[in-house]
């Protein structure tokens, strides 16, 4: 049985070519890139080169790039290192209720530290309302946090138009692009962008490593402490390998970006459509147009998504029914509930995100298979029998 992997939102594979750069720095070039020595410096250089192609991506420094292990560390340190630097300026934060949940958590924790946050609303669509910001400011106000693009629903957010309030008050703005960095264009000066969070294994790089913008003169403290790498941003030894493959993964999608976000989109559109006319009670979450080129959410009235899920992968096609972090909660999406959507709808949700490697054969097939099962599952459905 071949399979389908329609899961890229949660995790990507390793490109080849992403591999084959690592293993270099595994067995051959494997010096501690702070010896002075040449197998040191021979580190140092190649951690140096991806960089420069991090830096390159988003329209940064290399000088303003730190590497990180993924996501959540990156977001911790933005909030964590911001609320500790500049705690003498004020102590309250701005972000929305459909962020990843390494902000919410880490707002949470900063919450009992005495910081006040305050977690702005959506629309129908999930989108965040510059004009909301603005009116959420106050002189206590020392950062805004709004993502990119959604991880769930896929709706890409007015960053540019949330970044000029943030800059026209004087107050940091981050911008998490996990689910953005290699599949849309990023300009960091465009958005008016301060710190930004992104991570390898979303852009076919490897698990473990991901990085943090931040703009020259931005006052952040650091969230490790020991020795002085990363311009003593970041204490740790640096993690050669990963960093490679990072720096190759992002290489490779700068050069593919455009024409894999096109191609992309019609199969998405085509899953959209295909899914929509089949399934009847069914409908589309998150913007109908300022989306992800490949994430389609779903909600499917009278069936759970789990069950859906588990059915789906005995056929051999992998989905998701929100973000990986949370698989195992039994609660409704957050961000389903942001937007408006009755628990039930929430509940029979699914999220399924596209890849390089997606055919257009594998979107016909899921097209054929889903509705089958919906199907089979609304047959035993006691909400379907007693539907109006």
């Amino acid at each position: 049985m071949d399979r389908i992997y329609l899961d890229h939102a949660a995790t990507t594979p390793v490109a080849p070519e992403v591999a084959q750069a690592m293993l270099a720095y595994m067995t051959q070039n494997y010096g501690n890139a702070s010896s002075l020595h040449s197998f040191g410096q021979e580190a140092k250089e190649a951690v140096e080169n991806s960089r420069d192609h991090a830096a390159s991506i988003i329209g940064a420094k290399p000088e303003e790039i730190v590497f990180t292990s993924g996501g959540t560390e990156s977001d911790n340190f933005v909030f964590k290192g911001v609320a500790l630097a500049r705690k003498d300026k004020g102590n309250h934060i701005i972000t929305s209720a459909i962020e990843h949940h390494a902000v919410l958590e880490t707002c949470k924790f900063l919450e009992t530290q005495g910081f006040s946050v305050t977690y702005l609303g959506v629309d129908e669509y999930g989108l965040v309302d510059p004009d909301d910001v603005k009116k959420a400011v106050t002189d206590k106000t020392i950062l805004i946090s709004i993502m990119h693009a959604n991880n769930e629903i896929g709706t890409i957010e007015p960053i540019a138009d949330i970044g000029a309030v943030a800059r026209d008050h004087g107050i940091y703005f981050h911008t998490d692009a996990v689910q953005t960095l290699g599949h849309c264009p990023i300009d960091v000066d465009a958005l008016h962008v301060d710190l930004l969070s992104a991570s390898g294994h979303k852009v076919y790089g490897p698990k473990g490593v991901g990085m943090l913008y931040i703009r020259k003169g931005t006052r952040i403290a650091p969230l490790l402490h020991g020795g002085d790498q990363e311009r003593r941003r970041r204490a740790s030894t640096i993690n050669v390998p990963g960093i490679v493959g990072f720096g190759r993964a992002v290489e490779l999608a700068k050069g593919e970006m455009k024409e894999e976000a096109v191609r992309q989109s019609a199969l998405r559109d085509r899953l959209i459509e295909g899914l929509h006319s089949s399934i009847e009670d069914s409908r589309l979450n998150g913007h109908p147009a300022k989306r992800l080129p490949n994430n389609v959410n779903i909600s499917i009235a009278y069936v759970e998504g789990e069950a859906m899920l588990l059915t789906l992968d005995m056929s051999g096609i992998a989905v998701s029914t929100g973000s990986a972090c949370t698989s195992s909660s039994l609660e409704p999406s957050h961000v389903l509930a942001a937007i408006g959507l009755p628990i039930e709808l929430a509940h029979g949700s699914l999220r399924l995100t596209l890849g390089r490697n997606t055919t257009n054969h594998e979107i016909e097939r899921v097209i054929e298979v889903l509705p089958a099962i919906v199907r089979k599952l609304r047959a035993i459905s006691p909400l379907y029998q007693r539907r109006a």
